[in-house]
């Protein structure tokens, strides 16, 4: 070793090995850190996120135009608002539901209340998303257009939770997919008396954006399909910004006589 190197060992007796262990410990320490932010970015969400999100994507004013547009033999421009009404005590969800033609959003012929919660731990599913009938139904039309005063209140919400009518067993879908969540009755559906129906099936995907997309079929005891859309799920998306001269579209203007038939064929009219 040559007379330089000797002279900076002796000024700077740890020199090498100081820089070196410095080095390290600030790679150590940014590994570490990333390592946490990692995890703190993946965390996994709990059973109750799930239900949080899918009760999210489920509120709002949707529309079906888009479909209605590119189909129109097979789908009507429906509109579905959903909104919060109360809250159970076990932390559930329940949400309020009506559907209506675009044109008479004062007229729904489907009101509903929807429970949303996670799924049992015994089931292999995410979040349960139970329908129920409304009692006083007639009190509830446009709940969700009203000011929160004029609303019934969440404690007569919930006395007001009628015969509970059908259960969707949602999982998180798979990589890739465009959708968040998708699940669909048990095997067998339940039971429906309407329109010469003896069971009904329902199927329920959640999509980004807040996209719902929903297939309601009612079938005899010979499985023949009795009522609900035979061309596929009905997609509602969100509210986009109408122009006034929307109002008078074709769309929304089909003629009586083939509304009124087609409406028994294809939804469970409020009874």
């Amino acid at each position: 070793m040559g007379p330089d190197s000797d002279s900076d060992s002796a000024s700077n007796p740890n020199g090498g090995w100081g820089g070196r262990a410095q080095g390290l410990f600030v790679k150590a320490a940014v590994l570490i850190g990333g390592a946490v932010l990692l995890k703190r970015l993946t965390k996994s969400k709990t059973r109750w996120d799930h239900a949080r999100i899918v009760a999210d994507s489920l509120s709002g004013e949707k529309f079906s135009k888009e479909q209605a547009s590119r189909d129109p033999d097979n789908f009507f421009n429906i509109r579905m608002l959903t909104c919060p009404a109360a809250e159970m005590v076990d932390g559930s969800k329940l949400l309020y539901l009506e559907q209506a033609f675009w044109r008479t959003p004062q007229k729904p012929f489907r009101q509903r209340f929807y429970m949303v919660k996670p799924c049992p731990k015994e089931l292999k599913c995410d979040v349960e998303v139970s329908s129920y009938a409304i009692r006083e139904v007639e009190e509830y039309k446009n709940f969700c257009d009203r000011p929160r005063d004029q609303r019934p209140l969440p404690e007569e919400v919930i006395g007001d939770i009628g015969e509970h009518l059908t259960t969707i067993h949602l999982r998180r879908c798979d990589r890739g997919k465009r959708c968040l969540y998708e699940g669909s009755t048990p095997p067998g559906g339940f039971p429906n008396s309407w329109n010469g129906a003896t069971y009904s099936t329902s199927e329920l995907a959640v999509l980004k954006n807040n996209e719902i997309h929903t297939w309601d079929r009612g079938f005899d005891d010979d499985g023949n399909q009795v009522w609900g859309v035979k061309a596929g799920p009905y997609e509602f998306k969100p509210a986009p910004s109408s122009s006034y001269s929307d109002m008078f579209s074709p769309l929304n203007f089909p003629p009586q006589q083939f509304l009124e038939k087609r409406i028994e064929g294809s939804f469970v009219l409020q009874e």
